[in-house]
């Protein structure tokens, strides 16, 4: 069932006039709707105004990119990084980048469209390695992979790279946009904890609009890398993310932090009254509850809970999924969690 809203939904929404509590969507830490945060970003509006359509290569440059992309670089892990207008831009630049050389491409499995390469190889047959990663035939390989997949809820592990023939040579390209903000001691995400000695190079996309709440996208690699990056048609021709949303990130330090405490704790109750059952999926590290029954879908909206529910491109069935985020309340998933321990599932 096709749902429409006439506002941005948070922990409630408003179908057929009725409230119904609201399960879905990527605003992990509530950013979208905080009060406090939309009144930072309204002052930062008055500085920067409400978009700047101009390539960044222009000459005139605006202060804040270079002191957000230094700062997150370093909140990353990273040498340095790059802000791009969107999560999806990020990652097919840097893969359209990396496909000029001659390389092979490897996809983890289910890995986002975004940064899925045309006629890229299954990194895995049958859950073995492609034979091809383990021949002696020296190559550039490229393997591509989300830090966290969708339907699962902890993230990839990496053990697969010691398997790898020393005669590849690798670069990973990860996709944090699920784990930025949530995954982490303060957030950071898992680019800084893979630290193989198989890798060539590693490089991080992620979409900053959804537990950061902010217009934009961001890549993170070594300097070089992004240094071609940025002289890349693409780029240069293109406007860069909303310097207004990165102003009010800047600005919001404490409000981020305060909110992720209040997903934490959220995560933690949850996980206390939620009874684990085989049809679906959950961790209290990580926001979503998995399921591929749409008996849960059933069983939910007839209790007045919506949760999201698509055809995700990567899978046969549909996804349901369901998101906790800093603004759900107790009340709010003492109900979620009685309707699905009660529930035949």
């Amino acid at each position: 069932m096709e749902i429409i809203v006439d506002e941005f939904p948070d922990r409630e929404i408003t179908l057929n006039g009725e409230k119904y509590l609201y399960f879905g969507g990527t605003s992990y830490l509530g950013m979208a709707t905080n009060k406090e945060f939309q009144e930072i970003i309204y002052e930062n509006l008055k500085k920067w105004g409400t978009f700047y359509g101009s390539s960044r290569n222009a000459n005139v440059k605006l202060a804040i990119y270079d002191k957000f992309e230094s700062y997150f670089s370093e909140y990353l892990g990273a040498e340095t990084a790059l802000t791009i207008s969107s999560g999806t831009l990020a990652g097919k630049m840097v893969v359209d980048y990396l496909a000029k050389s001659k390389v092979v491409f490897f996809h983890y499995p289910k890995t986002h469209p975004a940064i899925l390469a045309p006629n890229s190889l299954p990194l895995f047959i049958n859950d073995k390695l492609h034979p091809k990663l383990r021949d002696a035939i020296f190559e550039d390989i490229v393997i591509t992979t989300d830090a966290i997949l969708p339907l699962e809820t902890t993230s990839t592990s990496f053990d697969f790279l010691d398997k790898i023939s020393s005669q590849k040579k690798i670069t990973l390209v990860l996709d944090e946009s699920h784990s930025l903000g949530v995954i982490g001691v303060l957030g950071e995400g898992i680019f800084s904890k893979i630290k193989s000695k198989k890798l060539h190079r590693k490089i991080m996309i992620a979409s900053l609009g959804k537990a950061l709440g902010l217009s934009g996208g961001i890549i993170a690699a070594d300097k070089e890398f992004i240094d071609n990056i940025r002289a890349e048609p693409v780029f240069v021709s293109s406007s860069g993310a909303n310097p207004t949303y990165l102003e009010a990130y800047m600005s919001g330090f404490q409000l981020y932090e305060k909110q992720r405490k209040l997903l934490i704790q959220n995560l933690n109750f949850l996980g206390k009254i939620l009874v684990p059952k085989q049809a679906f999926q959950f961790n209290k590290s990580y926001p979503v509850i998995y399921s591929n029954s749409d008996d849960i879908y059933k069983a939910l909206l007839i209790k007045k809970i919506v949760i999201a529910r698509f055809k995700y491109p990567t899978y046969e069935n549909y996804m349901n999924r369901i998101v906790i985020t800093a603004n759900h309340t107790k009340a709010d998933l003492e109900k979620l969690a009685s309707v699905l321990n009660a529930s035949e599932i």
